[in-house]
């Protein structure tokens, strides 16, 4: 492919590292290319500034990035990509580039989740100081409990089934660990801590609803990220409870007001991680960057059973 020109407010990275996420496994298969052309996937990347556009005014070339990208426009499985500045952090600075890519789309979902719509800073009344989250130990349930641990003094309750995932989600600082395999609300119970205001769903929520129904505390707030086939949230009615769904992409999608909060975002993650606050979720890490190791990471996501986030790092 020609090498993209920045013009406008973009950025011309180089990109160093990209992780996988399943939004790059769910357009791979629902939106091929039209005939003769192609689309490139990832929506996540660590770089260097190679150019920016005339418009730019936060970036200069060299500078050390990393960013989720924009679902509307080509992806980072590129040596060279375009995205918007307003998208845009710094690099951590005490993280490799594989370390930092780990890191964007993630903690922008987490963080959108947990402050924006859940609003978690705001206290439920009568309900217990505390966030359920379902599918702890992936990509946004990782990063979740850590910025949940950094920024509030809520009660954090992950869910894992394994032991692996289950000891994973306690090194992120999860003050309780239960197993979604089993019933989530006699365990949630036998916590004796109440009913929790908050429950966020990262995965399965289909399969999981009536159980956060009967979980969450009258007047409660939900928040879910995955894409059910259905979901009824009338049981929530007599609850009063909320529901919110999290969609990172739609900032830039529909070039919001405030599309530039995810540089902010971004920003408060590196700092946050510079002052070992947060940690990167990186797990694994392949070299290089190709099409058969992107097949195999696919792979991986598409059986559930990732831990943390995989990383493809390098162009050999």
């Amino acid at each position: 492919m020609p090498d993209p020109q920045a013009t406008g407010r973009d950025l011309l990275v180089a990109v160093q590292a990209v992780s996988v996420n399943p939004v790059d496994t769910k357009v791979r298969v629902r939106a091929a290319p039209s005939a003769g052309e192609w689309k490139v996937l990832g929506w996540d990347a660590a770089g260097i500034v190679q150019a920016v556009g005339p418009e730019v005014t936060g970036f200069k070339p060299g500078d050390a990035v990393y960013y989720a990208g924009d679902l509307t426009r080509p992806g980072t499985n590129a040596e060279l990509h375009l995205v918007d500045e307003r998208i845009v952090g710094r690099k951590p600075e005490t993280l490799d580039w594989a370390e930092a890519a780990a890191l964007p789309l993630t903690a922008l979902t987490a963080w959108e989740a947990l402050f924006d719509r859940l609003d978690v800073e705001k206290p439920v009344p009568g309900a217990a100081p505390a966030v359920l989250i379902i599918g702890g130990a992936g990509g946004v349930g990782s990063i979740a409990i850590q910025l949940l641990r950094a920024r509030t003094d809520l009660t954090v309750i992950a869910t894992a089934s394994r032991p692996e995932t289950q000891d994973w989600v306690r090194s992120l600082g999860a003050h309780h660990v239960i197993d979604h395999s089993k019933p989530i609300p006699e365990q949630v119970a036998a916590l004796g801590l109440g009913a929790p205001a908050f429950v966020f769903s990262t995965t399965h929520t289909d399969m999981h609803l009536p159980a956060i129904v009967e979980t969450i505390a009258p007047q409660g707030r939900f928040a879910l990220i995955d894409d059910p086939a259905v979901l009824d949230v009338n049981p929530f009615k007599r609850k009063a409870v909320s529901v919110h769904w999290e969609f990172m992409f739609a900032r830039s999608m529909y070039q919001t007001a405030d599309m530039g909060a995810q540089r902010e975002i971004l920003d408060a993650v590196a700092t946050l991680v510079e002052k070992g606050e947060v940690r990167s979720t990186l797990t694994e890490r392949l070299s290089p960057i190709t099409a058969a190791h992107l097949r195999h990471v696919h792979g991986l996501i598409e059986s559930h059973k990732a831990q943390g986030k995989i990383v493809l790092e390098g162009w050999g």
